[in-house]
């Protein structure tokens, strides 16, 4: 394989990571809400060890351990992000105006 078959290979990866990364979005979202209706804490530390423990073990190389374990930081770090736009509800905008409207000068 010449370096544009490399960069096709990778570009498909990178599309079946992205189908991968928002199915596992889904499921953050999925666990946010049961979090939010059984007041369940967004961090929780021991979740995060086994899922890092998890992918170390299924990792059968190049990536070091520690590089996979950093990409999955990142990960959890965006997926509780996730979590927290579910859980926390948006505040909703007035949709009248109000006595602080920019054409009221004072």
């Amino acid at each position: 394989m010449d370096i544009e078959d490399w960069r096709r290979k990778i570009d498909d990866l990178d599309r079946k990571l992205v189908e991968l990364l928002s199915e596992r979005a889904r499921a953050a979202v999925a666990i946010g809400r049961l979090k939010r209706d059984t007041n369940l804490p967004i961090y929780e530390p021991d979740r995060e060890r086994t899922v890092f423990a998890n992918v170390q073990e299924a990792n059968p190389g190049p990536l070091a351990g520690r590089d996979l374990v950093r990409i999955y930081e990142r990960i959890i770090d965006v997926m509780r992000n996730v979590q927290k736009e579910e859980i926390v509800p948006k505040t909703e905008t007035p949709d009248a105006d109000t006595e602080f409207d920019s054409e009221v000068n004072d």
